[in-house]
Parts: structure tokens; C-alpha cells; sequence
């Protein structure tokens, strides 16, 4: 990850090879927001902005020739949008703004940020998104291919507030913000030949190894000790496959915690759909179906890293579905963590398989309240598109898991539950079916499955299907790929928890 620093020197005088500023819309056109730039050169791009198409619109990233007066070698101009009412710009404007910026600046070592920072919390949304922008995944790349996708190495945020000690201490989680959001993006774009169960729970145990010393604890379950333990779902979406699955639990536990929470995230390392084959067309983002376990992973650490005094259990739930000789049919029945039998009528319906186990794992271990996260349905993708997640579950917990969304810049979005779909459950050979002949409203009946397995403890389900995984153009801090989308969502979550 890139090492940002704070300055309270002009951003001008700052040797670098980019300095950043934001350009907002206006009535009149473009406005440069950059106080400490020469007067000179703010005039020429504000009279010059029609002729070069700058609009100050979000996501626009526009470089330029910095010129005279301005140590570093390129300015980069990053739209804001325009003005609240107050004149300033909400912190996710901010956010993206810088993400884009760094993210435009790939083969670049160094840049100096000089966004409008009207306080500490600006500072840090400015810190965030550029951290978060300036990320690449090269582990496939090589030689210069590897150079020019590289992510910026150092930045430096220029501030009035930078000798301020709330000013550090924001940055300082916006670094472990940013790393854990950066570690499950790393996780998803790992091909899923080097990424399978075994591997993923090796990563696990890595990531907290490298930790150090943070109260946090990694247990692995095989697939001898999943059967002892009754994991039904696990093993049977795994079966199919040559690599067997694996249950991780990472647990941290500070002293005198002032709640217990647990994760619980969705694995597959890849879903080829099993006896019911997906379409090849739809298959390759497939190795992204792991996302929600990532998070989970990488959330939890972040917990351990800031501190909190919230005792957090992360289950990653890990298989790979494949349609080999023993793999699960549909017409099986199988046994659930827990008891509950359940007949399998579609195999590409498995996330929920291995989430029940893992949620009945959670409930019986006694935590006070339960999130779980996965790429969970397509029916979420034709419900709210490719950027926001859909948020299900027990009211008050949807509603915190919504608040703490609102406030660190991610898109969730309150689903309903309808009594009437627990009707679709039902099956003639056993409690439930894994899939609804019915495919109306498919994300509201994955929930209500899920919700079998949690009894009465409070639980919100985050579906992150479209929004985990990337396909189409970059926007903002956001690149193609894996998004790391619900880690800082959970995380604002816990922090809110800890609050209270």
C-alpha cells in the first residue's frame, strides 16, 4: 500500500511528479478549488475548461502541464461536482475525488493531494480515498506491463490540519481502512487455481501470523472435522470438487469486550454451479464468489489493528462448486448444521448451504448479534444494479447495517422479508428447499432461508452480489475487479457497536 504522509506546506512548493486539486461545476462552467495555486494559471484552465471539455463533474481526472510556480511535474484536475448549500463537499464527494485521482495515476511514484479540507473529517475522507485508489493487483504481470499498472507509492495530503493529533489519528485508520479494503480486493482477483479452500485458509492463517500479537486466533476445520462437527452444507457443495472445503474461524477478542459479533461470509472459491451448470458467459467472474469470506477476514483483522473493544468472530465458509463425478445432485437431501434437512433443487443455489452452517456455527457459539455477507444471488443484481447491495434481516440490525453504510460512503439498500415467501420452503421429502420454484423476488427468499438458521438472534443478511466484483469501467476509488465492497460497512458497524 502507498505511504501517505501530512503536510502543512503550500501543495506548490512540494517536489513531486503530481500535485492534485479539484475542480467543482459552476453556473458560469469550471471552478478551480485550489486556493495556494498561482492566480495566473487558475485563470488560464477556468477561461481555458470549455475548449478542453473540463466540466468539474465526479470522476472527471483531467492532467496537465503544471507550469510555472508549481514544483511538482503534472497537475491532475479531479472533479468535485458541485457545492452542498454550505459551500463545502460531503466527504464521499471527497473520497472519490481523490480515489479517482490516484487511481489515474497508476505507474506514478509519487503525488501530492491538495483537496478542500474544511476539518478533520474531510482530512481523513480525503486520506481514505486516495489510499484506496491507489491500488493495483500485479501478481499476474510482469516487466514493464507490471511498472505501468503499479499503484502510486507515496502521497503526500497537504492540510491546515496536519500537525493535529485527531488529524494523524484519522489518517492512521483510514491506513488500516484501506489496507484491509486492499487485502480482500488482493483475495478476489487471485485466480482461483492458486485460490481454493486449503490456500484461502492458509492466507487466513498468514494474515494474522503477520498481524502479530492482537488477540486474534485462526481455527481451521478440515473436511474429517467439518463431518465430525455436522456441517451438512459445506461438505456437500464441496464434494464435487478434488480440493475439499474448509471452515476458518478468526476470532478476536480484546479484554472485556463490550459486545460479541459475528461475521459470517460466503466462500466459494469457484462456482461453476455444480450439476446445475451456469452459461460459460457468466462464469468467469465466478472466482469472485469468495468475496464475502474475504471480508469477513480482512474486517476482522482491521477490528484487531484499531483496537476495538468489540469481541469479533469472523466463519469463512470455503468451497469450491464443481460438477465432478461425487458431486451433490439435485433430488439429495442433506443434513444441515444444526438438524434441519434440506433438498437440494438447484446446486447453483449453494452459497446458502454453506452460510446456514456457518450461521448455525455462529448462533451456537453465542454472539449477540449476526452479520453475514455474500455474493448471494443474482436476484440482487436485476433488483439494484451492479453498485448497491441489498441489506436484509432483523430491523434494528438492518438499519444500524444501513446508518453504518451512510456514513462511510458505501451503497445499501433495506429489503423486505415477506411472511408469504416462507410458504416457498417447503419441500415434500424434507424441512426446506434450497431453491424456490418460484424465481419472483429470488434475494428476499435467499434471506428467508438464511433466516432458518439464526433463530432468534438478531441478524442482518448483506447480499453484495453485483457490487463485489467489478466488471465494468473504474470509477472513483473503485477499480475492475474486486471492489473489497462491505468491508468498511462492517467495520463502521462495529465501530458504532463499540460506541454504544
Amino acid at each position: 500500500m502507498a505511504d501517505l504522509t501530512l503536510t502543512a506546506k503550500n501543495p506548490t512548493s512540494v517536489k513531486a511528479d503530481a500535485l492534485v486539486v479539484g475542480t467543482c461545476s459552476t453556473s458560469d462552467g469550471l471552478a478551480v478549488v485550489a486556493d495556494q495555486l498561482p492566480q495566473d494559471l487558475v485563470r488560464q484552465i477556468e477561461t481555458l475548461a470549455p475548449q478542453l471539455g473540463l466540466t468539474g463533474a465526479p470522476d472527471e481526472v483531467r492532467k496537465l502541464p503544471a507550469g510555472a510556480g508549481v514544483q511538482a511535474d503534472v497537475l491532475v484536475l479531479t472533479g468535485l461536482g458541485e457545492r452542498q448549500a454550505d459551500g463545502t463537499f460531503g466527504a464521499e464527494t471527497l473520497r472519490r475525488a481523490a480515489g479517482a485521482a490516484l487511481r489515474g495515476l497508476a505507474g506514478t511514484a509519487s503525488a501530492v493531494v491538495a483537496l478542500p479540507t474544511a476539518d478533520e473529517a474531510d482530512l481523513a475522507a480525503v486520506a481514505e480515498g486516495a489510499l484506496l485508489g491507489a491500488y493495483a493487483f500485479t501478481r499476474y504481470r510482469a516487466g514493464d506491463a507490471a511498472a505501468k499498472a503499479a499503484a502510486v507509492r507515496t502521497i503526500e495530503v497537504a492540510t491546515p490540519f496536519a500537525r493535529s493529533a485527531s488529524a494523524r489519528t484519522a489518517v492512521e485508520r483510514a491506513r488500516v481502512v484501506a489496507d484491509a479494503v486492499h487485502g480482500t480486493r488482493d483475495l478476489i482477483n487471485t485466480a482461483p487455481n492458486d485460490l481454493y479452500p486449503a490456500t484461502f485458509a492458509d492466507a487466513a492463517k498468514a494474515a494474522v501470523k503477520e498481524l502479530g500479537a492482537k488477540g486474534v486466533k485462526v481455527t481451521v476445520l478440515d473436511e474429517k472435522q467439518l463431518a465430525a462437527g455436522g456441517y451438512g452444507g459445506i461438505l456437500a457443495v464441496g464434494q464435487g470438487s478434488s480440493r475439499p472445503p474448509r471452515l476458518v474461524k478468526v476470532a478476536y477478542a480484546p479484554a472485556k469486550p463490550a459486545s460479541k459479533v459475528a461475521l459470517v461470509g460466503k466462500g466459494i472459491t469457484f462456482d461453476t454451479g455444480g450439476i446445475s451448470l451456469k452459461p460459460p458467459a457468466g462464469m468467469p467472474a465466478m472466482t469472485s464468489d469468495m468475496s464475502g469470506a474475504a471480508a469477513v477476514l480482512h474486517t476482522v483483522l482491521a477490528a484487531a489493528r484499531l483496537g476495538l473493544p468489540v469481541a469479533v468472530t469472523g466463519y469463512l465458509c470455503l468451497a469450491e462448486n464443481m460438477p465432478g463425478g461425487n458431486a451433490q445432485r439435485p433430488g439429495d437431501v442433506i443434513t444441515m448444521k444444526g438438524g434441519k434437512t434440506v433438498e437440494v433443487t438447484n446446486t447453483d443455489a449453494e452459497g446458502r448451504l454453506v452460510m446456514g452452517d456457518g450461521l448455525v456455527a455462529a448462533v451456537e457459539e453465542g454472539h449477540d448479534v449476526v452479520l453475514d455477507i455474500a455474493t448471494l444471488t443474482g436476484a440482487q443484481v436485476v433488483a439494484l444494479g451492479n453498485r448497491v447491495s441489498g441489506v436484509l434481516g432483523t430491523d434494528e440490525v438492518r438499519d444500524a447495517v444501513k446508518a453504518a453504510a451512510d456514513a462511510v460512503g458505501e451503497q445499501f439498500w433495506p429489503m423486505p422479508m415477506p411472511e408469504e415467501l416462507k410458504a416457498n420452503l417447503k419441500s415434500k421429502v424434507a424441512d426446506m428447499v434450497n431453491s424456490a420454484s418460484d424465481r419472483a423476488g429470488g434475494m428476499l427468499f435467499a434471506a428467508v432461508f438464511l433466516r432458518e438458521f439464526v433463530g432468534s438472534t438478531p441478524w442482518a443478511h448483506l447480499d453484495i452480489a453485483g457490487p463485489a466484483y467489478n466488471e465494468k469501467g473504474a470509477f472513483g476509488y473503485t477499480p475492475t475487479g474486486g471492489t473489497g465492497v462491505g468491508v468498511r460497512t462492517m467495520l463502521g458497524f462495529l465501530e458504532a457497536a463499540a460506541a454504544r
